[in-house]
């Protein structure tokens, strides 16, 4: 089920991304047409190795897109409970592939936490938020049941055909036709900046605040080479 509900936000970006023009991409569903979604369909991952950069390990993005300005982004869709803050290692993974590739780091949740915008957003990642929980069609009598507020109250699930579905796939789309293309180039000239550091961070090689202060002090122009767990107050906790 915990993958089936997984495919159900990635198979929503792959329709969003049919229907637009202003970005190639990489990953697809073989058979979404033979079979309905009360068992997995197959994934074709995109490539895990770029002009001689390979991602270390098994690991491979959900969807690699190409903008014919920015270059090549790579897309992770994380559709889980949790509010994904900085730290945690759904982050680190994301970072970890895209710094192997040399792509823009792109994420689609449902909760994104305010200082993981706030750290990683001037480091070059774009985020965006469903605000939903997509559940497969085939789990509609399980979505009625967890979103009873006399049980466990999760009212943002949706089924991915469902009718109140129909504005986190309007957002979605919207998202991958106009925003993502737009913010590309500024969060490639960003991406460059901080690079290093991003990649220092999902190699464990900097603690969270050891990364978020040296960030924040390469923005302002400062020695970056301070006490590392000095992090600035203004990235919160």
């Amino acid at each position: 089920m915990t993958q089936r509900v997984g495919q159900s936000l990635e198979i929503a970006i792959l329709k969003a991304l049919k229907e637009q023009d202003g970005l190639d991409f990489f990953g697809d569903f073989r058979d979404l047409a033979e079979h309905d979604d009360s068992t997995l369909y197959s994934k074709e991952e995109p490539p895990a190795a770029i002009s001689g950069k390979r991602i270390p390990g098994d690991k491979q993005l959900d969807f690699l897109l190409r903008h014919p300005d920015a270059g090549y982004a790579g897309l992770e869709a994380k559709n889980i409970r949790e509010w994904l803050y900085p730290d945690r290692v759904e982050i680190r993974e994301l970072l970890l592939k895209c710094c192997a590739l040399d792509v823009v780091p792109v994420l689609v949740a449902r909760r994104i936490a305010y200082p993981t915008f706030r750290v990683l957003q001037p480091c070059g990642v774009v985020f965006h938020q469903t605000f939903n929980q997509l559940y497969p069609n085939s789990a509609a009598d399980l979505a009625t049941e967890v979103r009873d507020k006399t049980l466990l109250g999760y009212h943002d699930v949706r089924v991915i055909d469902a009718p109140d579905a129909d504005t986190t796939h309007t957002r979605l789309k919207t998202f991958l036709r106009d925003n993502l293309p737009a913010v590309l180039p500024a969060a490639r000239e960003a991406f460059e900046q901080f690079k290093d550091l991003l990649n220092a961070y999902a190699t464990e090689q900097y603690t969270y605040k050891e990364f978020a202060g040296r960030a924040l002090r390469r923005m302002r122009g400062e020695d970056e080479d301070l006490t590392t767990n000095d992090t600035p107050q203004e990235w919160g906790d």
